[in-house]
């Protein structure tokens, strides 16, 4: 059994807080969405769509040396975008936040990209490490438990779905398990693909775009880095269940995950371990496809420069 999150947002995971900017005005629609974790949050990635945008992954990866992640940041700008990585990396570092060495810390700020260049009609407007820093700012300034905003923020403030017809955005969901663990997950979808329709459907015809749907999963459950990993795996299936077609060669759908360790798993024997992990990475996979939707529900008809973009309604 599970239950819905006291907001029903990825801040029910205890020590999880959003902190999100833009710009929608003079040439911009474009924007950045942090994840602020509490420290010592354990974190992986996984990246399955083939034209990714992406900063700092490799850190992430269960064989290397830091097993921490200090922040997420998901932004608009396509590459350029990334450069708010720094800005977040920058906050965290007045706040003491990051890898000790000596004479200081170095923050582990994975990044991703949405392409959304142009599409308030000035290709240049875009996030950079200013943005990034209220953003990070944004978060940590924010009490526990706090609401997230949803649709055209942040990220996805110039988010677009079906082949740029449609507004995307960002989107939320939690879940709480019988045993206490909560799931949450942020998506941030601009995607090629519609909510699930069968090949062949309108939204579904080939042609030039380049999108993205960029997610963090989090839960307050005690996972190591391959753990998370393997559940940042998991949760791509509810990308693949909310959007088709999904991971394709023009998308650079990225999953990341964070662990916060409050919370215990049932590992008393390996039949339970294998369980415990089993239902977790389930409800991760349910709780993303959530999010997405959310997301798209949540999104506004917006105007640019550069045109018109319906509210997609399911």
């Amino acid at each position: 059994m599970v239950a819905m999150g006291a907001t029903g947002s990825i801040t029910d995971v205890p020590g999880l807080r959003v902190g999100q900017r833009q710009k929608n005005d003079g040439g911009w629609l474009s924007g950045v969405t942090v994840v602020l974790p509490p420290p010592g949050t354990v974190g992986s990635v996984d990246v399955r769509g083939g034209g990714p945008g992406t900063h700092e992954t490799d850190a992430l990866d269960p064989t290397t040396l830091v097993p921490t992640v200090d922040a997420v940041v998901l932004t608009g700008g396509s590459a350029y975008g990334l450069v708010s990585a720094h800005g977040a990396q920058r906050w965290c570092e007045e706040q003491g936040r990051g890898f000790e060495v000596q004479g200081g810390v170095v923050p582990i700020v994975p990044a991703a990209a949405i392409f959304d260049i142009g599409r308030g009609g000035d290709f240049s407007a875009r996030p950079d490490a200013e943005m990034g820093y209220e953003a990070a700012a944004a978060a940590g300034a924010e009490k526990e438990g706090h609401d997230v905003e949803r649709g055209n923020v942040g990220a996805g403030t110039g988010a677009v779905i079906g082949r740029g017809k449609f507004k995307g955005g960002v989107g939320t969901a939690s879940v709480t398990l019988e045993n206490g663990v909560v799931v949450g997950a942020l998506a941030v979808v601009n995607a090629l693909g519609l909510p699930f329709t069968a090949p062949g459907e309108p939204g579904t015809d080939p042609g030039p775009q380049l999108n993205t749907t960029l997610v963090v999963v989090a839960t307050n459950a005690a996972l190591d880095p391959a753990e998370c990993k393997r559940t940042a795996s998991a949760a791509h299936a509810g990308l693949a269940r909310a959007l088709n077609p999904s991971h394709t060669l023009a998308d650079g759908d990225t999953v990341f995950c964070l662990a916060t360790g409050a919370g215990t798993l049932d590992r008393s024997t390996e039949a339970a371990r294998q369980v415990s992990l089993i239902t977790l990475q389930s409800a991760a996979a349910d709780v993303v496809r959530l999010a997405i939707l959310d997301g798209i529900a949540s999104a506004e008809a917006v105007t640019t420069a550069a045109g018109t973009f319906e509210a997609y309604r399911f």
